[in-house]
């Protein structure tokens, strides 16, 4: 896979910075779906001890979907959109990654009305399924 965006070209596609930045690396999106990648610093405000909590793995999925709504305005030349997190179901986790490990998360837009998306993702690490959910975010279109 081709990277697309990484490092500071992230902050074209998310609102987020520092220190809640949780996604590194972009490597393919259409207005369909996403995929993208997270290396675990011991510095993550995530890690505790030397894994990254659950939560850590749900603000990463959010942010991809983040990553996703701003692919969308970045190809237009626009500034990325507020979005917030209105469910989280059926979240799932079967391991957490720990320091230096790097997740991979592909998330594909379920459905999409007004300013509500509906999103499947899944994150894995070392090529095997960690994390399963859906997620509805409402996006906060800029004016």
């Amino acid at each position: 896979m081709k990277i697309l965006y990484s490092g500071q070209q992230i902050y074209d596609l998310i609102p987020q910075r520092p220190p809640m930045v949780m996604i590194d690396t972009v490597w393919e999106s259409d207005d369909k779906a996403i995929c993208t990648s997270l290396t675990i610093a011991q510095d993550n405000i995530f890690v505790s001890g030397f894994r990254l909590e659950e939560a850590g793995l749900i603000e990463h999925i959010a942010q991809t979907a983040a990553a996703l709504a701003g692919y969308e305005t970045a190809v237009h030349g626009l500034p990325p959109e507020l979005g917030y997190i209105g469910e989280v179901k059926n979240f799932e986790c079967d391991d957490l990654p720990s320091v230096g490990d790097t997740v991979h998360t592909r998330m594909e837009v379920v459905a999409k009305m007004a300013d509500v998306t509906l999103v499947q993702a899944e994150t894995s690490l070392n090529g095997k399924p960690t994390a399963v959910c859906q997620m509805k975010i409402f996006i906060q279109k800029n004016t």
